[in-house]
């Protein structure tokens, strides 16, 4: 019996017992099964690790089984790939709960299929657009006893007393820089000595509601959410190599509603913007220029799309279904000069906007810094080019790395925040408290300790133990 299958079997269920009430009785995961159905059924087993891109095109599932974890040279084998086409969900939003919930069963279902096992939980990536990342720095005095945990944890209570976050969620707990008086740089001051340790903390935070309908859409598929990451985290993971991560390196990671940049620094995430601009743009925007559907649009910019110049291209043509049922209507036939002049105009647009974004953010770029591109908008032709341009910087497209024996089809850039969720998952970058217990805990103004009563410091030691 499939995923779908026990959701509808469990919503026809919910019916069933709103008509005829029953006894109170603990609910099955899913309906009893024949026992040839047993027999074929594949079965749960411990430690697997399984990724959920929620894109607004695709959805997206990779499972590991244990075996799949090669820790010598830090690589993955996916034993299970799944994807269908993405309903129900916009930027990274719930805008349709029951088609989302049918689409995510699906695509785990296939991925369970070709695994042979049968997954629990999952962990989410969700686009950039729905995140906020906050930097904020603490100093907490040491005595004469080298750094312990305990110092660990008062510098990140002192830090995360700082701020406030109204109806947002913590997803990312993430030590950008650690100092010991004036050593800078400190990668773990566990052991060291000094008199002041210092903390710099990136927190990534979700909008509450968005946090709360992902986990319902994903229990509805009979799945728990284990974590939530950021794509452009994610994606960051799978296609940097250690060096652009410590000389410095700007991940774009180009979805079909937003784009969203994971800047690098010093081997750490510092910062993540974003802008709710992407690949379905463009589509959108060839459909309005050449009276085009959606769908004949969207093949025509795969095809014969391109963000620069091509030789012979005014002398080229490209065909497009006109809008409308009229089986006899003749077909729209345009240079692909004017294809070239839709498509570029907006990849331009997108790259400035998020440049400018950057820049307000204040947040330092390495002069030498380069830029990957993930995500499925960024197999367009010219898109590398455009970016070069733009940003005045080299540029290269990212695939998922450490990733061997993936088929050419999950193996692109619009995998990369699939596959990246699991190699965070064994290699890190961790997060300074586990995921659990992030998941768990809510930051923001009911829950921050008020400063007006007693010991702040002790207040917030105390709230971080019991929240984190």
């Amino acid at each position: 019996m499939s995923r779908f299958e026990d959701r509808q079997n469990a919503k026809q269920q919910a019916q069933n017992h709103a008509q005829n009430p029953a006894p109170a009785a603990k609910p099955a995961r899913s309906q009893p099964t024949t026992s040839g159905e047993a027999a074929n059924r594949p079965q749960a087993s411990q430690g697997l690790i399984a990724s959920l891109d929620l894109g607004a095109s695709k959805i997206g599932c990779f499972i590991m089984r244990p075996e799949g974890a090669r820790h010598a040279d830090q690589t993955i084998r996916i034993a299970g790939v799944g994807y269908v086409q993405s309903k129900g969900i916009r930027a990274g939003s719930i805008i349709d709960m029951e088609a989302a919930s049918q689409a995510i069963a699906q695509a785990v279902e296939r991925a369970e299929a070709m695994a042979n096992v049968a997954i629990h939980g999952v962990r989410v990536t969700i686009p950039g657009a729905q995140t906020a990342s906050h930097k904020v720095s603490a100093q907490v005095s040491l005595g004469l006893k080298p750094i312990s945990d305990f110092d660990l944890n008062r510098a990140i209570a002192s830090a995360l007393a700082q701020v406030r976050f109204p109806n947002r969620r913590a997803i990312h707990l993430l030590p950008v820089a650690w100092s010991v008086d004036d050593q800078h740089g400190v990668r773990d001051p566990r052991g060291l000595n000094g008199r002041a340790l210092g903390l710099e903390l990136l927190v990534v935070t979700i909008d509450e509601s968005v946090f709360n309908n992902i986990n319902t859409c994903v229990s509805q598929a009979h799945l728990e959410v284990q974590a939530i990451v950021c794509a452009p985290l994610a994606a960051a993971v799978a296609a940097l190599e250690e060096d652009e991560k410590e000389l410095g390196c700007i991940c774009i990671d180009m979805g079909a509603s937003s784009t969203t940049a994971a800047i690098f620094a010093n081997g750490t995430l510092v910062h993540v913007d974003c802008l709710n601009v992407g690949g379905a743009h463009v589509t959108a925007d060839i459909a309005r220029g050449l009276s085009t559907t959606l769908a004949g649009a969207e093949r025509i910019k795969t095809l014969h799309g391109s963000a620069i110049a091509s030789a012979h291209e005014d002398r080229e043509t490209v065909e497009a279904p006109p809008r409308g049922d009229d089986k006899g209507g003749a077909p729209i036939i345009v240079p692909r000069s004017i294809l070239k002049g839709i498509i570029a105009p907006r990849v331009e647009e997108t790259f400035e906007l998020l440049r400018e974004k950057i820049k307000a953010s204040g947040v330092q770029i390495e002069p030498g810094a380069g830029i990957v591109l993930t995500g499925g908008a960024s197999q367009l032709a010219g898109v590398r080019e455009l970016a070069i341009r733009v940003f005045d910087r080299p540029c290269r497209l990212g695939k998922p790395m450490r990733t061997p024996h993936l088929g050419d089809a999950a193996a692109g850039p619009s995998f990369a925040a699939t596959a990246g969720v699991i190699l965070r998952t064994l290699y890190g970058p961790r997060d300074v408290v586990p995921v659990k217990k992030i998941m768990a805990a809510k930051i923001g103004p009911r829950d921050a300790p008020s400063a007006g009563q007693g010991n702040i410091l002790a207040r917030v030691i105390d709230w971080l133990k019991s929240n984190l």
